[in-house]
């Protein structure tokens, strides 16, 4: 399936990688040229001039950008380029409400969308590994389903359109009460004047263990936040959760309110661009 791929940084430079190498990739687009030409070096493939150039190239469009305004901004110039038929896959973290809009500005063309954000980190799009949420239409997805699965060891149709990003925001309130268990407790165990590495050597082994623990837990041990999810997009995530439950008033994510918090005080500190295990320096310091 000639798939192209709209927006290569951490996440959409590895799945496009991905998509390549299993011979689906054909065009690619990044708003800044140089992360373009770095894809187009590693993989050969050729950079499109422009989004609606792309669409018209391309069966199956995959998109990788950070928030709302702009998904609506490439879906509608990817309306105007698209044949009837196409698939665009949004694997972006939005609100439902815009997947819907996303959908219907498609559909008035005869496109099909599919809202199928991704969990798995970096190490998950490098590696082919991603869990993928979809929203959608079930035909659509399997029709996607051989480019997608280059990128995502496990696809799950979870229902209609918007769906997929409701199932994202699940895993980004878990997201939340893990960092903020995870960072809490490896402070507590500083402080106890314990060997960290024991620590971990036994907790990630029992009903404790998680993947945050298992991939973070000693890059925070030693200060380091360099790779991984963004600070700043993970407050942004939270921030659409939050409105989503507000939507529905009974709903309550504590949490997450104070996760922002919390993350609110890393950016002002100049961390928002670290990995969210960031939110170990809090608890370090107190």
């Amino acid at each position: 399936m000639k798939s192209g791929v709209i927006g290569l940084g951490a996440m959409g430079h590895g799945m496009a990688t991905n998509l390549h190498k299993a011979g689906h990739l054909h065009r690619a687009w990044n708003r800044s040229a140089e992360k373009a030409r770095k894809l187009s070096a590693d993989t050969g493939v050729t950079v499109s001039e422009s989004i609606q150039s792309l669409a018209t190239e391309c069966e199956l469009i995959v998109v990788c950008i950070s928030r709302d305004a702009d998904v609506l901004e490439v879906v509608e110039k990817i309306a105007a380029g698209a044949r009837p038929g196409t698939i665009v896959a949004d694997t972006s973290t939005v609100s439902s409400d815009t997947a819907v809009r996303a959908a219907q500005i498609l559909k008035a063309r005869g496109v099909e969308f599919l809202d199928c954000p991704v969990s798995g980190g970096v190490e998950g799009a490098k590696n082919g590994t991603l869990s993928m949420m979809v929203g959608g239409d079930a035909a659509t997805l399997e029709k996607a389903r051989p480019a997608l699965s280059s990128m995502a060891a496990n696809i799950v149709h979870i229902g209609p359109t918007g769906a997929g990003q409701a199932c994202k925001a699940v895993n980004q309130i878990m997201c939340a009460g893990i960092n903020q268990a995870v960072t809490e407790a490896l402070a507590f165990g500083e402080a106890m004047k314990l060997d960290m590495d024991r620590v971990l050597e036994v907790v990630t082994k029992g009903a404790a263990g998680n993947w945050f623990l298992q991939h973070r837990g000693k890059t925070m041990l030693a200060g380091s936040f360099g790779v991984g999810f963004k600070v700043n997009l993970h407050h942004k995530d939270h921030g659409i959760c939050v409105e989503m439950a507000r939507k529905t008033p009974s709903t309550r994510i504590p949490v997450v309110e104070q996760t922002m918090a919390d993350y609110e005080k890393l950016i002002a500190q100049g961390h928002g661009d670290e990995d969210i295990s960031a939110l170990y320096r809090l608890k370090r310091h107190g």
